[in-house]
């Protein structure tokens, strides 16, 4: 590891230390359930700043969420996952972010203001399901430059709704398997290992990419984290409740998506 890769360690380790110690979160989602309505997040007015840009869909459960927790797959670990997320990224690169109480904003795939936010992040897409007009506008985001993330989704059931959703939006990519020698895992720290401990017990993480022209070399336009739930680590790294090795992991895979995101 070279000196200045241990600096920026250390000073993430110490950034989640002090994170740790401003006290208890309370569990659950803040987000609006309302299915009916567009959530008003983020900043009033476009004004330059990286936002984090979270993706709202409708899923497929009647009434709303599950039983045992009561915000949306779509929501799930929002706002403190990007809030969190966002005061790492301001205090470690020269990136000015968005740093409201609502974490970023929230957006469907057919709101043509998704052009905005260069970096997009989609929680639990085994739930997801797309419309026509929102196949039309994340093909149209994804082509002209748009990157996403999908996060927090496991098991081959909801790998396999990703794969039928994604090629109704590029039918003729492909998921390929990423390796920690990609670009994108070196785009701000070096993170030179993909073996990632368990987020869901007897699940081992992996990672995919869908490429242009589904070329390895060429543009990445989306990453699947999949059998893993990076957001998790985001959302619970100020409680003490998870490692902070673990959340530092998370935090790093963040900041690199988002400099990838922006300068490709």
């Amino acid at each position: 590891m070279t000196t200045a890769a241990k600096r920026r360690r250390v000073v993430v380790v110490l950034l989640v230390l002090l994170a740790a110690g401003a006290g208890l979160a309370g569990r659950g989602s803040e987000a609006d359930t309302d299915t009916d309505t567009d959530r008003v997040s983020g900043p009033k007015h476009f004004d330059g700043r990286f936002v984090f840009a979270r993706i709202r869909y409708a899923d497929g459960y009647a009434g709303g969420g599950f039983a045992y927790r009561q915000d949306l797959p779509w929501a799930h670990d929002y706002p403190r996952a990007e809030r969190n997320l966002m005061r790492i990224l301001e205090s470690i690169t020269f990136v000015d972010p968005y740093l409201g109480e609502d974490g970023g904003t929230i957006l469907k795939l057919d709101n043509p203001d998704l052009f905005r936010y260069p970096f997009a992040y989609m929680s639990e897409p085994g739930y997801w399901n797309l419309s026509e007009a929102e196949a039309a506008g994340l093909r149209s985001y994804l082509l002209k430059g748009g990157f996403l993330i999908f996060d927090d989704f496991h098991s081959d059931i909801h790998w396999y709704n990703l794969e039928t959703q994604m090629r109704r939006v590029l039918p003729e990519l492909r998921w390929l398997e990423l390796e920690a020698s990609h670009p994108v895992y070196h785009s701000f720290f070096d993170i030179d290992s993909l073996d990632y401990q368990e987020a869901y017990p007897g699940y081992t993480p992996m990672f995919f990419g869908l490429f242009e022209e589904n070329d390895p070399d060429g543009r990445l336009l989306a990453v699947a984290n999949h059998n893993n739930d990076i957001g998790e680590y985001w959302e619970y790294s100020m409680t003490g409740w998870l490692p902070i090795d673990l959340s530092n992991e998370a935090f790093k895979l963040g900041v690199n998506y988002i400099m990838y995101a922006l300068t490709h």
